[in-house]
């Protein structure tokens, strides 16, 4: 059976429904963009496994603070999860999974995503190489918390990136509405990435272990 398809517009509308409040992200329709954004790693195969393994687990963490019995409305906001955790001195407790510190893996890879996507949407040509410029996304974002030898697997494992088209051929269902597609995508993504990059800002949270 084969997996399904990457699909773009999904991505865009779920981090549009995202933004609420004037300075606030939803945690659900956050996940459910992830989730699509999975599916793009994962019909990479193994080029981008340093990355679709980490999102999948933080995904399920996340998921499961907003389905469990005690407090679920303290995750329904990125916001309000940095409040609740903070103020209950959750951050520091041992043996507690933060949503907070779970959430910021998923941001830190946002940043990655957005990079690699703008650029790719910027190549003129549908054989253009893909492997600089995701290697430079990456190295500029991403590569920054990873261990060594991370690093060097994933630059190496980035050589095999496809040209443009080829690329979007994989992993998309139609390749030439994707790149239509790809600039509204790109907005909505860059405005999420903006309000959770201030939140953890304002709770200083960028720190987190």
């Amino acid at each position: 059976m084969s997996q399904e398809k990457f699909n773009l517009q999904k991505v865009h509308q779920c981090f549009e429904q995202s933004l609420c409040g004037e300075d606030d992200v939803a945690i659900d329709a956050y996940l459910e963009a992830f989730k699509e954004l999975y599916k793009f790693f994962s019909l990479m195969g193994t080029i981008f496994g340093f990355v679709s393994s980490d999102v999948k687990e933080k995904v399920e963490i996340l998921e499961k603070l907003r389905q469990q019995k005690d407090n679920p409305d303290k995750f329904e906001t990125i916001q309000g999860m940095m409040e609740y955790e903070q103020e209950a001195n959750l951050l520091t407790k041992k043996g507690y999974v933060s949503g907070s510190r779970t959430l910021l893996r998923l941001h830190r890879g946002l940043d990655f995503i957005y990079v690699f996507l703008k650029r790719m949407g910027e190549l003129d040509a549908p054989d253009a190489n893909t492997n600089g410029i995701c290697q430079s996304a990456y190295n500029e974002t991403l590569a920054q918390f990873h261990p060594w030898l991370i690093r060097k697997g994933a630059n190496v494992a980035m050589y095999a990136l496809p040209a443009r088209d080829q690329l979007l051929d994989r992993v998309c269902v139609d390749t030439s509405e994707a790149i239509s597609l790809l600039p509204s995508m790109l907005v909505a993504t860059r405005k999420v990435y903006d309000r959770t990059q201030e939140l953890y800002t304002k709770f200083d949270l960028h720190g987190l272990p």
